[in-house]
This record gives C-alpha cells, sequence and structure tokens, in this order.
C-alpha cells in the first residue's frame, strides 16, 4: 500500500491513504493513543481519504497506533487459530 505525506510539521501530519477502512482505524487507534486531533476527510468520492494528525509528535504516535492495531490483529488471529 502505498502512503502520501502531504503535510510534514512538527505538530501535524497529513498523509494520503488508499483504503477508507484503514483511515478509520488509524483515526480510532490515534485517538486511544492521545493524539490531540485525528481526523480524515475525502474531497470527492473518487479520491483516496486524507488522515490529519494533531500530536506532539505525530509520526511518532502514528507509529505507536501502528504497532498497537498491529499487536491487536495478531492477537485475533492467534484466537481464531485456537478455535479450531
Amino acid at each position: 500500500m502505498e502512503i502520501k505525506v502531504l503535510k510534514d510539521e512538527k505538530n501535524e501530519l497529513d498523509i494520503e491513504i488508499p483504503s477508507l477502512t484503514i483511515a478509520e482505524v488509524l483515526r480510532v487507534y490515534l485517538n486511544k493513543e492521545g493524539a490531540k486531533l485525528a481526523a480524515w476527510k475525502k474531497a470527492h468520492q473518487t479520491s483516496n481519504p486524507v488522515l490529519h494528525i494533531e500530536a506532539d509528535n505525530p509520526k511518532k504516535l502514528l507509529k505507536n497506533a501502528i504497532k498497537a492495531l498491529e499487536k491487536e490483529i495478531d492477537t485475533t488471529v492467534a484466537d481464531f487459530k485456537k478455535l479450531k
């Protein structure tokens, strides 16, 4: 998946993500991780969503949110494997 960085400043980060589902999941995790603001927008139905993050260190926060999401996915996959 290709992610395009549109804005990279000290306390703000805007990234274009090709999946609305991933943008929404990241938004939820970013807000759990302590973002001042995490929201996505779509300019048009055919355009990709842009995830806007405001935090003291938005890149670090994004990495932490991705790690937390990966951990939860791994746990869920392991739980499903136990059901067999």
